[in-house]
């Protein structure tokens, strides 16, 4: 099952079950990714707490935790907030690029480089095993978490047409979040479209990047700073034996 029913989460889904290195799967509820989690309430607790999560890993910057609060804290549940730094998407250079995928890979480039302490860190903690199961999020659960998620399975050998596809899932979501958001905050609904957009494309053209520039994701990580036990960890747990 690669989505979960919580009523005010949106993009909340399951990264298990792709092939990764040796043709081994991906283990199910060891990782997820999600928009805010700042949205759950009684509604969606027992669904949630159901899941098992131990880790909440959160992309917002801070401003936005400020604006939206966190994660409520459920007993036993460890949190990290790990804010990538990232030039505002309104500071953009390239607004004149015609293509949305092209554009939207530029933003992920940005997130991976100039926020690459944090996407290490990220990474970092979902190799331990014992924080498992861990939840990735941001505020949409598209730009910031994909980059996170697309880099963890990448480096567990899951093949790009894949990790595209998982990131374009979260078109199905956009319409019922965007709908939630604009009646709290009708200032939701001037953001420019390309902001919305989740084409598998924008996620093939940053991967192809990353592997241009590091010949791997794990290239990628690996000069960054992640430590290569790291790497060995994230194999060990998070693919099948």
């Amino acid at each position: 099952m690669r989505s979960y029913d919580h009523p005010n989460l949106f993009n909340f889904r399951d990264l298990g079950g792709y092939t990764g290195t040796g043709g081994r799967p991906v283990r199910w509820r060891r990782l997820f990714r999600s928009d805010s989690l700042s949205r759950i309430d009684p509604a969606d607790a027992a669904s949630f707490t159901a899941v098992g999560v131990r880790t909440v890993i959160d992309l917002r910057r801070p401003r936005e935790i400020a604006r939206d609060g966190r994660v409520p804290e459920f007993p036993g549940l460890a949190y990290h907030h790990l804010h990538p730094e990232h030039a505002e998407w309104e500071d953009a250079p390239d607004h004149d690029e015609p293509s949305d995928a092209r554009w939207l890979a530029n933003r992920y480039l940005d997130i991976a480089y100039t926020g690459a302490a944090a996407m290490v860190a990220a990474v970092a903690v979902i190799a331990e095993a014992d924080n498992a199961p861990v939840v990735v999020h941001c505020t949409a659960g598209k730009d910031r978490t994909g980059v996170v998620s697309a880099l963890t399975l990448g480096a567990l050998g899951v093949a790009e047409d894949d990790i595209a596809e998982d990131y374009a899932l979260t078109a199905g979501a956009t319409g019922p979040a965007m709908a939630y958001l604009r009646r709290i905050n009708p200032e939701i609904a001037k953001m420019p479209e390309r902001y919305l957009a989740a084409p598998a494309e924008a996620m093939r053209l940053f991967l192809r990047d990353v592997h241009g520039r590091h010949g791997s994701v794990r290239g990628y990580l690996l000069e960054m700073g992640l430590p290569e036990t790291h790497l060995t960890a994230l194999e060990e747990h998070l693919l099948e034996p």
